[in-house]
């Protein structure tokens, strides 16, 4: 069992055993609902999905929204950028101030070796955007940290989307109004070239 908040039902097949991994709010499930996970996880039913998706959407409040004290402030003001200024300029100019949310800089995680690197979060239930604080420097130019926040602006617009909790979270809607952002190409190409110098923090 766990408290996953984006997987609510994942499986492993092996030679003589199905490992099951299962969102806590299963504890209670109905039979209905636990004959659903057999059929779709150890059977092969797909048809079984539905009812599970019907099941999870009504078990929301249950899907637990992890936040340390620590996490509750969010502080936009930067060494380099004011991350509230630059939402408040997106939010006017692409999305007509359609966007309700809270904006600030992430922690700064403990220096190690990494693969790969989060610049942005967008939380759906308390409407918060976290930019990782690897881009608060001077020579990140400021059309790519728009862009990141741009980029997790569009969640609230174009939430994830899937079945049996298995989440899209950049559906084809999300991605083709991603494109329309006048320094699109750009901003990944600066992204591709200075990637090492991210993940080296």
């Amino acid at each position: 069992m766990t408290d996953n908040r984006s997987t609510m039902v994942s499986f492993r097949r092996g030679s003589q055993v199905l490992q099951l991994r299962l969102h806590h709010m299963f504890l209670d499930a109905p039979e209905s609902v636990v004959r659903a996970v057999a059929d779709y996880a150890g059977r092969g039913h797909r048809n079984a999905g539905q009812l599970l998706d019907e099941y999870i959407r009504g078990q929301q409040p249950l899907i637990r929204q992890l936040r340390r004290e620590s996490d509750a402030e969010l502080n936009p003001l930067g060494r380099c950028f004011d991350l509230r200024a630059l939402y408040n300029g997106v939010n006017e100019i692409y999305f007509q101030n359609g966007i309700q949310a809270r904006i600030g800089w992430g922690r700064m995680p403990p220096r190690r070796r990494r693969k790969s690197i989060r610049l942005g979060v967008y939380d759906h239930q308390t409407r918060e955007i976290r930019i990782h604080p690897a881009l608060d420097r001077p020579e990140v130019p400021a059309f790519f940290v728009e862009f990141i926040v741009f980029h997790e602006m569009l969640h609230q617009l174009f939430p994830s989307s899937g079945r049996m909790g298995r989440r899209v979270h950049h559906p084809r809607a999300f991605r083709e109004r991603e494109r329309t952002y006048p320094h699109y190409g750009a901003a990944l190409r600066w992204e591709r070239e200075n990637l090492g110098t991210l993940l080296r923090g």
